[in-house]
C-alpha cells in the first residue's frame, strides 16, 4: 500500500522541482515581451508547419530595346512611337529574371493571396539609358529605351503553372501582394500562416528571430539576432542572418514566452552592400585571358556589379505590413480575396 502512495507523491514533487527549474534557469522567459534567450525546447513541428506556407517566387519581364546615336539627339520630350518604330532593334531582346519568397495569407473558394517583396514582383514599364559627354558628364540625349513587353509572376510548378497577378504594391515600403484564382484545387493542402502579426516596436537589442526564406533557391530556415530596432519611425530593424539572393521576402518571427508564441515581427526586403562598376575585358570567354599571364591589352568594356555585405539583413515592420494590408483589405475582398487568418488578434 506504500508503494501506491509515494508514486504520485514522487510525480507531484519532480513536477514541482520543474518548475522551478525553469523559473530559475529563465526568470524572464514570463514577463509578456519577445525572448533574447534560444528557445528551451523543441520547436520542429511548429517550424515545419509554418514552413508549408513559404514559397518561392519568380519574376520575369522581357524588354524591347531600341538604341540611338548622340547625333540623333533623341530626348524624352521628343520622344514618339514613330521615333521608336524607325530606331528598334529587333535581334534586342532583354530579359530579367528574379527570385525571391513569398508567404501564404490568404486562400479561401480558390483564391490565393501572398506577400512578398515589391522590388521582387515589379518591373519598370520603360528604361532609359542615356549618353555621357567625353568627361562622363550626363546628357540629356537618350542612348536606348527599354521597354517592357511582357511581365509573369511564378511561383513553385506544383502549386500553380500560370501567371500570378499583382494584387497591391507599394514601393516606398517595398511591400506588395501577389494572387490569382485556383482553376483546381491543388494536389496537396495549401497552408496559410496563421501565426499571429507581432509588433516590431517591441523587438530590443538582442531579440532572437527566425528566419524563413529562399536564399539561392533553397528554402531555409535559419536564426538572427535583432540589431537597431526601431531604427526608423515605422518600427524597422536588423538582423545578422547570413543570408544571400532570394532571402527577399523573407519572414521574421520573433517568440513571446517561449516556444509556440511565435509571432510574424517582419519581413527582409534587402540585403546590405554596394553597387560598382568595374572594367572588365570585353570578350566573356574565359579561355582567351587569364589573369596570371602577361597584362590584358584587348578591348574593355564596363560592367556593373553587387558586393553583398553578408551576415546583416534589413526588415520593414509588422506595423508597416498591417497598414499595407488593411489600407487594401476592403478592395481585395471584393475580388475574393480574404485575410482572416493572418490577421487574427493575438491570443
Amino acid at each position: 500500500m506504500l508503494r501506491f502512495i509515494l508514486v504520485p507523491l514522487l510525480l507531484v514533487s519532480l513536477i514541482g522541482c520543474t518548475r522551478v527549474l525553469y523559473k530559475e534557469i529563465y526568470p524572464t522567459l514570463l514577463d509578456g515581451k519577445y525572448d533574447s534567450e534560444f528557445p528551451y525546447q523543441a520547436s520542429s513541428s511548429q517550424l515545419e508547419e509554418i514552413s508549408h506556407s513559404i514559397q518561392r517566387v519568380n519574376t520575369i519581364s522581357s524588354y524591347h530595346a531600341y538604341s540611338f546615336t548622340l547625333d540623333d539627339q533623341v530626348t524624352r520630350s521628343n520622344l514618339t512611337p514613330e521615333v521608336l518604330k524607325r530606331r528598334y532593334v529587333s535581334d534586342a531582346r532583354v530579359s530579367n529574371e528574379i527570385a525571391g519568397t513569398a508567404t501564404v495569407i490568404g486562400y479561401e473558394n480558390h483564391h490565393l493571396a501572398l506577400l512578398t517583396c515589391a522590388h521582387v514582383v515589379d518591373a519598370p514599364d520603360t528604361i532609359f539609358a542615356y549618353h555621357r559627354t567625353d568627361d562622363g558628364k550626363p546628357t540629356p540625349y537618350l542612348r536606348s529605351v527599354s521597354v517592357r513587353t511582357s511581365h509573369m509572376i511564378f511561383l513553385t510548378a506544383s502549386l500553380q503553372s500560370g501567371s500570378l497577378e499583382l494584387l497591391a504594391i507599394d514601393r516606398q515600403f517595398d511591400l506588395a501582394l501577389i494572387g490569382t484564382r485556383l482553376v483546381e484545387e491543388p494536389a496537396f493542402r495549401v497552408s496559410v500562416f496563421s501565426y499571429p502579426l507581432g509588433k516590431s516596436k517591441e523587438l530590443e537589442w538582442g531579440t532572437f528571430v527566425y528566419i524563413f526564406g529562399y536564399p539561392a533557391g533553397y528554402k531555409v530556415v535559419t536564426k538572427g539576432i535583432v540589431s537597431s530596432p526601431n531604427r526608423d519611425r515605422h518600427g524597422s530593424f536588423l538582423v545578422d542572418a547570413v543570408l544571400t539572393g532570394g532571402s527577399s521576402g523573407g519572414i521574421a518571427l520573433a517568440i513571446r514566452d517561449g516556444i509556440p508564441n511565435f509571432e510574424l515581427v517582419g519581413m527582409l526586403t534587402s540585403l546590405t552592400g554596394r553597387i560598382w562598376n568595374a572594367i572588365v575585358p570585353l570578350s566573356t570567354d574565359d579561355a582567351e585571358f587569364s589573369p596570371s599571364s602577361e597584362p590584358y591589352s584587348g578591348p574593355l568594356r564596363v560592367e556593373r556589379r553587387r558586393e553583398i555585405h553578408y551576415g546583416i539583413a534589413q526588415a520593414i515592420s509588422s506595423e508597416a505590413i498591417l497598414r499595407f494590408i488593411e489600407r487594401h483589405r476592403r478592395q481585395l475582398q471584393q475580388k475574393g480575396y480574404t485575410f482572416t487568418s493572418f490577421l487574427q488578434p493575438r491570443p
